[in-house]
């Protein structure tokens, strides 16, 4: 046993009440009303009470239950001295209650001090306590020899017994508070994470789709600066207004995430190439859902790389392929190439870096640049 064990106290969870069921708390007050019950009751039938004899034993009683219960209250502040004192005082006035003739109130109260003091000192203080006590035991118990020293270390075992019970659901106390404080920083780090999702969501649809129709609306005050001609500024205007309405849309979308109502990514890919003839779905793998994270990242990228197509190569065969691989969905878009359009150097649409951030977040990726015949996006995230 090391010196910090000998000089540890029990943890105030053992000393505590925490953590004792309602059956063994009612067994203890049982226990304290019987052993209470039987000195009273061997002070009144015994032969030597009457007058101060019987004072005396009813006194020593009283007083050695309220050191009982002051001794507990130290112990659970862990105040050494104060403990010490108490415990020696209960020692002390069980002599008393012997002279006066009430042998069996002496040898309960000295009995009980052992196994207190084991069960809520630390160990190296409890010594000057048991010693004491088991001395003073044996030297006015009746029994042979060997039976008093089995009963010595009876309650010698006793207390420690009752000290490791304790620090046992001590133990359990502490382990139960840290699972609390895990599962409360747990929910917070959800909320947290929750909050960024939501303020992606935010980003991705209206930050992005604002900031286009800014663009196409400030081409078209220029150009009225400049007296252009109407169909130039109608041009513009109506570009803004299809912006407008594709981020009301999205926002939409976004909202329905948010609440879980998301439409099978199957659909939703289906409905966003639309009923072109140069476009063509594949899905491939065991299909499955998918978390709400790697869903939207899904459909933010094949919204992104359609968008893409449409701005730099207009017309061209688009070819969106999804791939339910055993431990990760592949969304894989390639078009044919083709002139760029009008709207090639507008800002519209979300920025594939934004993708490659939100892929990286899930512990995935995303790949983009020219492949064989056009440009090539594959995104991979952890399914």
């Amino acid at each position: 046993m090391t010196s910090n064990a000998w000089t540890r106290w029990p943890s105030h969870e053992a000393l505590g009440r925490a953590g004792i069921t309602p059956p063994r708390r009612l067994l203890a007050w049982v226990v304290r009303l019987l052993v209470l019950g039987m000195l009273l009751g061997g002070i009144f039938s015994s032969s030597r009470a009457h007058g101060w004899n019987t004072l005396v034993g009813v006194g020593v009683v009283l007083v050695a239950a309220a050191l009982g219960w002051s001794f507990f209250r130290t112990t659970l502040q862990h105040r050494l001295w104060p403990s010490l004192a108490t415990v020696l005082l209960l020692v002390a006035v069980a002599v008393p209650a012997q002279s006066a003739g009430f042998r069996l109130l002496a040898l309960v109260a000295w009995c009980g001090c052992v196994v207190i003091s084991l069960e809520r000192l630390p160990l190296a203080a409890a010594l000057p306590v048991v010693a004491p006590a088991l001395g003073l035991y044996a030297a006015v118990n009746n029994d042979s020899p060997l039976t008093t020293v089995i009963t010595g270390v009876a309650l010698v075992l006793g207390g420690y017994t009752l000290r490791l019970d304790a620090e046992a659901r001590g133990g359990a106390q502490r382990l139960l508070a840290q699972e609390r404080a895990a599962r409360t920083a747990e929910a917070e780090s959800a909320a947290l994470a929750e909050r960024a999702r939501i303020a992606r969501e935010i980003h991705d649809v209206l930050a992005h789709s604002l900031s286009a129709q800014l663009v196409h609306l400030e081409a078209a005050r220029l150009l009225i600066e400049r007296g252009a001609e109407r169909e130039q500024i109608l041009d513009r205007v109506v570009a803004a207004r299809g912006m407008a309405r594709d981020g009301l849309e999205e926002t939409r979308q976004a909202l329905s995430a948010l609440r879980g109502e998301l439409t099978p990514l199957e659909e939703f890919l289906t409905r966003l190439v639309g009923t072109a003839a140069a476009a063509e779905v594949a899905v491939t793998g065991e299909r499955r859902p998918l978390t709400a994270e790697a869903s939207q990242a899904v459909r933010r990228v094949a919204q992104e790389a359609l968008t893409n197509v449409r701005k730099h190569a207009p017309g061209a065969a688009v070819r969106l392929r999804l791939d339910y691989g055993e431990h990760q969905v592949t969304l894989d878009v390639r078009d044919s190439g083709g002139p760029p359009g009008e709207l090639a150097g507008a800002g519209a649409g979300y920025g594939l870096l934004g993708m490659r951030e939100r892929a990286e977040l899930l512990g995935g990726s995303l790949e983009a640049g020219p492949g064989e015949e056009g440009f090539v996006v594959t995104l991979r995230v952890p399914a």
